[in-house]
């Protein structure tokens, strides 16, 4: 398990006052970027157009001169402060797979392990299906990412798959000694011992303890817990299957079959959109 310097940290968010003014859940999402950032360093370790307005290729030139990408705001800043890289173009008709290879290279490995941890743990395919995806949304978006997330996978998954995704987002700060779910030290120590969750977590809690499928997202849970070991590299090889028996990718290709979510894939696709 990857441990973070709680005064670097904070010190990162800048400050104890700053740390102070975000909101419990902006704190976890922090802390989790952290640690997919530690993980990604200790595996990454082994022209003028002649007028007054620029070409298309001037534009696309600047991309690497920026520490962000200018369609997405904030989600997409580039944390270690140097310039973002040129991204690689995607297929016409972008697959599940091609997202993960070309725009999932931050949170990809992490669920990758996630999946493996279901996946050697006996989980059933529609939770491990989960557990591969569960946190890709902060590709866009970090605020609530679990209700992100299972709106950006519904039209694809299995109704229990985008539950799971969903509610892992409550159910990570409770824990659950028979399912194997401890709540991280981590957490104690960002949060405070006396932390309460914001009350829309605390309802979908209420709602989660006693719903038939409370299973689902706290397998998420316990799967996700154990998935930031900085040594191990998880291929998409197990899970090819997986996603083809329960993901119904779109022949048109993810951002191109007119979905209620398709702008959301468009944006994770092209993130260097001005508008």
């Amino acid at each position: 398990m990857i441990e973070l310097d709680r005064r670097d940290f904070i010190a990162s968010l800048g400050g104890a006052a700053a740390v102070g003014l975000m909101s419990h859940e902006a704190r976890a999402d922090a802390l989790e970027d952290a640690l997919n950032d530690q993980l990604e360093l200790a595996q990454a370790a082994p022209g003028s157009g002649g007028g007054s307005f620029p070409t298309a290729a001037e534009v696309q030139a600047q991309i690497p001169t920026r520490s962000y990408r200018r369609g997405t705001g904030t989600s997409f800043l580039n944390t270690s402060g140097e310039n973002v890289p040129v991204l690689p173009p995607m297929p016409a008709r972008p697959t599940l797979f091609d997202f993960f290879d070309l725009r999932f290279s931050r949170q990809g490995n992490h669920c990758l392990q996630s999946a493996n941890e279901a996946m050697q743990r006996g989980v059933d395919e529609e939770i491990i299906l989960a557990c591969l995806l569960h946190d890709t949304v902060q590709a866009i978006m970090r605020t609530d990412h679990g209700y992100w997330g299972a709106q950006l996978y519904e039209p694809y998954v299995p109704e229990r798959t985008s539950f799971a995704i969903k509610y892992h987002q409550a159910l990570r700060f409770y824990p659950d000694d028979e399912a194997g779910y401890v709540y991280p030290d981590m957490y104690r120590r960002i949060f405070g011992e006396d932390y309460v969750p914001a009350p829309h977590i605390r309802a979908d809690w209420n709602m989660l303890r006693n719903h038939r499928w409370y299973d689902a997202p706290r397998e998420v849970t316990v799967s996700d817990l154990y998935a930031f070991d900085p040594d191990a590299v998880v291929s998409m090889d197990p899970f090819v299957d997986i996603v083809g028996r329960h993901f119904r990718q779109p022949d048109e290709g993810l951002g191109n079959d007119n979905s209620p979510v398709a702008h959301m894939w468009r944006t994770i696709a092209n993130p260097d959109a001005p508008l």
